[in-house]
C-alpha cells in the first residue's frame, strides 16, 4: 500500500499546494521560479506524456519518488542520486528563542545567498511561497535559517536548513531545526525531511533530533532531449 509521502511532489501539488500547480491531472510541477519540482500522477503512458510536456527546452525538473522513477522517452536524465526521507517519531515541543526571527520577502536575497553558499537543496528568491522561514542574524548578517517546503494533508516538509560557515559549531542549525519542527507540530502536522543518502553526518543528526528513516528515495534531474 502506498503512502502519501511516497510521491511527495505529486501529493503536495494535488493537495495543500494545488494552488501553485502547473499542469493537469496527469502531471504537475511547481512554477520553476519557486522550485523546479515536478511529478507525474503515476506511470501510465498518458501521465508520462504529460510530464514530458511540462518543461521548456532549457528547463530542468527534479523528480523525487520512493520507487523507481519512470522517465518519458522525450526527457533525458541529467543527474540522479539516492536520498532518504525521514519523519518525526513524535511531535516536537514548540520552543521560543529571542534570537530567532520570522524571515520575510525583504530577506529573500540574503536567504538565497546563504543557500547558494551552503547548498541545502534547490532554493530560489521565491522559496517563501511554499511556507514560512525563520533565521538568526548577527550584526545584520544571516547566520542560519530553516523553513517549510512541500506540504500534504497532515504533513509539512522541514527544509532549507543551513548555517553560514563562519558561524558553524554554535548549535544554530540544531536550534532552528527544533524550532521549525515544533512550529510544524503546533499546527497538528507531522514534520518530515529529505537528505542525500551519502550525507551520513546530517542523517545521524536528524536521528538524534527525533526523526526516523521512513523510506529510501530516488531523485532524478531531467530535461528535454536535444
Amino acid at each position: 500500500m502506498t503512502h502519501i509521502l511516497d510521491r511527495p511532489i505529486w501529493t503536495a501539488l494535488e493537495t495543500a499546494h494545488a494552488g501553485l500547480a502547473e499542469g493537469n491531472e496527469n502531471a504537475r510541477r511547481y512554477p520553476p521560479s519557486i522550485v523546479p519540482f515536478a511529478a507525474s500522477a503515476d506511470d501510465r503512458p498518458e501521465s508520462l506524456d504529460a510530464l514530458e510536456m511540462l518543461p521548456a527546452s532549457e528547463e530542468s525538473m527534479i523528480l523525487l519518488e520512493a520507487g523507481p522513477i519512470a522517465i518519458p522517452t522525450g526527457l533525458a536524465v541529467a543527474t540522479e542520486a539516492s536520498a532518504v526521507q525521514m519523519i518525526a517519531e513524535r511531535p516536537h515541543k514548540r520552543i521560543s528563542d529571542s534570537r530567532i526571527e520570522r524571515l520575510t520577502e525583504a530577506d529573500a536575497a540574503d536567504m538565497l545567498a546563504l543557500a547558494t553558499l551552503t547548498k541545502p537543496g534547490p532554493f530560489t528568491l521565491r522559496a517563501q511561497s511554499l511556507g514560512s522561514f525563520w533565521g538568526i542574524r548577527s550584526e545584520g548578517r544571516l547566520m542560519a535559517m530553516a523553513g517549510q517546503r512541500m506540504r500534504q494533508t497532515g504533513f509539512i516538509e522541514l527544509s532549507g536548513l543551513c548555517t553560514h560557515p563562519d558561524f558553524q559549531g554554535r548549535g544554530l542549525g540544531t536550534l532552528l531545526f527544533r524550532f521549525v519542527a515544533g512550529e510544524i507540530a503546533s499546527g497538528g502536522d507531522t514534520a518530515y525531511l529529505h537528505a542525500y543518502a551519502a550525507n551520513t553526518s546530517a542523517i545521524a543528526l536528524y536521528l538524534a533530533l527525533g526523526f526516523t528513516l521512513r523510506s529510501e528515495m530516488n531523485m532524478r534531474v531531467v530535461k528535454r532531449r536535444g
